[in-house]
């Protein structure tokens, strides 16, 4: 049967799983900001790449403000 997931669902799910299930009953700590650090960074370097560094562009393609972009870019040390 087919899921009817995106892909990165699926593929944030098994991963987070795998994740979880390798801490062998270590409780896990601070997964939100790891999980959106890990995510959220090659999205914006890939992002970035496709609109051809041009930030208006990107952040049009993101659908977020230029300077939330910015924000990113620094906090990431992408720029």
């Amino acid at each position: 049967m087919k899921s009817n997931k995106h892909p990165v669902t699926e593929c944030i799910e098994i991963n987070l799983q795998r994740y979880l299930d390798d801490l062998k009953g270590t409780p896990p700590n601070d997964i939100y900001q790891m999980v959106l650090s890990v995510v959220e960074k090659p999205m914006l370097e890939l992002v970035m790449a496709h609109a051809k560094h041009n930030q208006s562009l990107a952040a049009s393609y993101l659908g977020i403000n230029r300077n939330t972009l910015r924000k990113k870019l620094l906090e990431h040390r992408l720029i």
